[in-house]
């Protein structure tokens, strides 16, 4: 078979760090014979080149080159892509790692769509990713009609006859941004660029140690050097205008004016921090017009506008008052309907810990030249917010507990400007309800509940909570869209998360009485804390009794504000047992009922199986402590005589 993807991974000294990207490779689902995995040592002087040379003569799909130290990772993946036998070229850092179907999935998508470059959804384990670019899959995406600009890590899926047809290589040594470089003119030159959102492909990890090559700090005159070649591109491949400044706009957003606020600019050394700004200072007089500053938010403007002012001091006061604003995020009714769980929050930015307070009368004017000072500073960043307020949005996200992936859920939004004393002041307070379909859900794990609020220029998430003790919503689980959902409030932070196709005890079952369950000319009908859609739901319930068992089909039905568990018993092989039911959910999981069925001629008694209360409890922790002793040997003895009796 045809190599279809050929996965290069430069390497340089990873230690125990490259065993997940290793593992995560290895188990792709694309068949073994249609990827190549392309290692490229880059004198490593751990031991990892041994590693390597082990994993390739026991693997066919590997290939290992080592040379000497290049300094950063531009040559190493040239050298991957000369020696690429696939259709496609896909690049992975080697402390990162893939989902298990990255590779088929991005490979399908990009010739379905004949894409010169497959860009897949990413999830960041201590990192940033982008978010906005993953809200939907995109078949044919631009720079212009796609935030693609906000990707660009070399974390992609580049079709190899495109790189050849264009020359494109990444630029080689000890430098920075050789990504933004090669990514950019990719993007520029690409005849499509397809986005795949629906599964994380992509996972971006921190180290433990935060070693990364990206967390180090670097010399801000060689960084400012490098990133002027990623604009060097851009002005090569466009033409000057709206398109060019969104271009521009990126790196004075993200490699700028963002290292300028709040604890992000407060945390790093004073000396430091003026030596970053002289050098930001420099690129924005002499590369970028009006037009660029123009586009960003409000609190942007302002950081933009006293960088190209080279006014450090006040960016300083300026990070000063942002480090104190967050989001906030309180929980409003939470319910199942109809098989999906309506989700309310309200949210809104707080300053100091107090609700933000905006001048109501406020007019907004274009910021012309760099505020006086901080008070001047605040009082336009709040005009602009107000008159933006009617397109602020909120979104809830839910965030996988084990591997950070984030997916949107549908949201409607209520803004409200709410009065605040009698001072002309008030408060913008978004009201909202998210849709949380279990069917739309990723997979089985813990997943937390985020708002995120783009308003005034500050893009901030925070948990959905807390809940508060009086009136918190207990909306129980549901069996529903293929899954075992339930939703709780962590502790001890009371913040809304959901459990999906874990969860046990917790789901409630253990609170049935016999009085719950009834069997009524073979038919077991049992009343269950459980919400179900309105059209039902298929289970199957388990019996087992003496090493023996039967599956019987089952199905639930809505009941007052439960379900009902209705199955027709087999009972000419059930009698003269003593049966003890589960009900099967997704997972799949066995989860047992409290009731046991005893089965006789004369029909079936339904009686409650012995539970661990407090004293059984009570009773098993004292015999291990006696385990051993006197007193606990001869009490063992006690116990057996009475069994054989």
């Amino acid at each position: 078979m045809p190599v279809k993807v050929s996965v290069v991974v430069p390497v340089y000294n990873p230690g125990a760090h490259m065993e997940e990207c290793v593992a995560s490779l290895l188990r792709q689902s694309l068949p073994p014979d249609a990827y190549e995995v392309i290692f490229v040592d880059d004198g490593s002087t751990d031991g990892t080149g041994e590693r390597l040379d082990q994993l390739a003569a026991a693997d066919p799909r590997v290939r290992v080159f080592h040379q000497e130290n290049s300094g950063w990772s531009g040559k190493p993946r040239n050298v991957g892509i000369e020696a690429a036998r696939g259709t496609y070229v896909m690049f992975v850092d080697n402390d990162d790692h893939l989902g298990d179907e990255a590779l088929e999935r991005m490979y399908a998508y990009g010739t379905a769509h004949d894409a010169d470059v497959v860009v897949g959804k990413m999830a960041g384990r201590g990192r940033g990713v982008p978010v906005e670019l993953f809200r939907r899959n995109r078949p044919r995406a631009t720079v212009a009609n796609a935030p693609l600009i906000d990707s660009l890590t070399p974390h992609k899926m580049f079709r190899r006859a495109f790189l050849d047809a264009t020359g494109l290589r990444f630029p080689e040594g000890r430098r920075r941004l050789e990504d933004h470089v090669f990514v950019t003119e990719a993007f520029l030159r690409a005849g499509n660029v397809a986005v795949l959102s629906d599964y994380v492909c992509y996972y971006h990890v921190r180290r433990d140690d935060s070693s990364n090559a990206g967390f180090q700090r670097f010399d801000p005159g060689g960084y400012f050097k490098n990133l002027r070649e990623a604009l060097d591109v851009v002005e090569r491949r466009t033409e000057p205008g709206p398109l060019r400044d969104r271009l521009f706009r990126r790196w004075l957003r993200v490699e700028m004016v963002e290292r300028m606020r709040g604890r992000r600019l407060l945390d790093l050394p004073p000396d430091y921090r003026r030596e970053l700004f002289a050098r930001m200072h420099e690129v924005v007089v002499e590369r970028f017009g009006p037009g660029v500053a123009a586009g960003l938010q409000p609190t942007q403007q302002v950081v933009a506008a006293l960088i190209a002012a080279d006014r450090y001091d006040a960016v300083e006061e300026f990070a000063v008052w942002e480090a104190g604003v967050a989001l906030t995020a309180l929980p409003g009714p939470v319910v199942w309907e109809d098989g999906v769980l309506r989700v309310g929050f309200t949210a809104e930015y707080t300053a100091a810990g107090a609700p933000m307070t905006f001048a109501a009368d406020s007019a907004p004017t274009p910021l012309d030249g760099p505020p006086q000072d901080l008070a001047e500073a605040v009082a336009w960043v709040g005009a602009d917010t107000v008159a933006r307020f009617g397109e602020t949005g909120a979104d809830l996200l839910l965030r996988g507990r084990t591997d950070g992936a984030r997916y949107f859920q549908p949201v409607q939004v209520t803004r409200e400007r709410v009065p605040e004393g009698d001072g002309g002041r008030i408060r913008l307070v978004l009201r909202a309800r998210a849709t949380v379909d279990p069917a739309a859900l990723a997979g089985a794990g813990l997943w937390d509940a985020v708002v995120r609020v783009k308003l005034g220029g500050w893009t901030r998430e925070c948990r959905l909570g807390p809940a508060p003790v009086a009136g918190r919503p207990t909306p129980g689980a549901a069996l529903t869209g293929g899954h075992m959902v339930l939703p709780y409030w962590t502790s001890p932070h009371a913040c809304l998360a959901l459990d999906v196709d874990r969860a046990t005890r917790r789901v409630g079952l253990g609170a049935l009485a016999p009085d719950d369950v009834t069997v009524t000319d073979g038919s077991l009908r049992v009343r269950l804390p459980l919400h179900v859609p309105d059209e039902g739901a298929e289970a199957s319930l388990r019996l087992e009794a003496a090493g023996t068992g039967h599956d019987v089909p089952a199905a639930l039905t809505p009941h007052g504000e439960g379900a009902l568990l209705v199955a027709k018993l087999p009972l000419d092989r059930l009698r003269g047992s003593t049966w003890r039911p589960a009900l099967g959910v997704p997972g799949p999981r066995l989860l047992p009922l409290p009731v046991a069925l005893r089965v006789r001629a004369g029909g079936v008694r339904v009686v409650r199986t012995p539970g661990r209360g407090p004293l059984r409890r009570l009773a098993r922790g004292a015999r291990r402590r006696l385990r051993g002793t006197p007193l606990g040997r001869t009490a063992a003895r006690l116990r057996a005589r009475t069994r054989g009796r």
